[in-house]
């Protein structure tokens, strides 16, 4: 028997049977941080980026691309997600956003790939709107800070 749910006995990839399970409220929380120059800081939270609102759009690149995520990720299955919401958090003494999704839904599998993959798209966005202005700005740190529902419960991460 594999160890791994995505690999049959035989070393093969397969998408993880999902019809017996129970539906649960799901839910997942991720984020992600995108550090950059204080100058595309400023422009940012000013509005002067030249492509536009870079926050507003990121955000709606985030939202889609939870969405998308079974198209991305060949083992995702399609869902049917009841929320997205993605936040962003500025720190103005490190000219840096934290990137936070949450997903949810009531499903038979769980959403950390949707999230972990809209906090992606989102940073993504954002670097792709500034990237003329700045050509430093990193993105890390993307993890799952917590999931909820299903068979395995609970997870909180403690060290952010």
């Amino acid at each position: 028997m594999s160890l791994f749910s995505h690999i049959d006995n035989d070393g093969r990839s397969q998408m993880v049977d999902i019809t017996n399970k129970e539906p649960t409220l799901r839910s997942a929380v991720a984020q992600g941080i995108i550090s950059m120059e204080t100058s595309t800081f400023e422009m940012i939270y000013n509005n002067t980026i030249k492509k536009g609102n870079v926050l507003e759009t990121a955000r709606i690149a985030g939202i889609m691309a939870a969405k998308k995520t079974s198209e991305l990720i060949p083992m995702c299955h399609p869902i049917n997600i009841s929320h997205i919401d993605i936040n962003f958090e500025s720190d103005k003494d490190e000219s840096s956003i934290k990137v936070k999704a949450l997903v949810r839904l009531f499903g038979q599998t769980g959403v950390e790939m949707e999230a972990l993959t809209a906090v992606s798209v989102a940073a993504l966005t954002i670097y792709d709107m500034c990237k003329s202005q700045d050509k430093k700005i990193i993105i890390s740190d993307i993890c799952l800070l917590e999931k909820s529902g299903g068979k395995s419960g609970t997870f909180v991460r403690k060290e952010v």
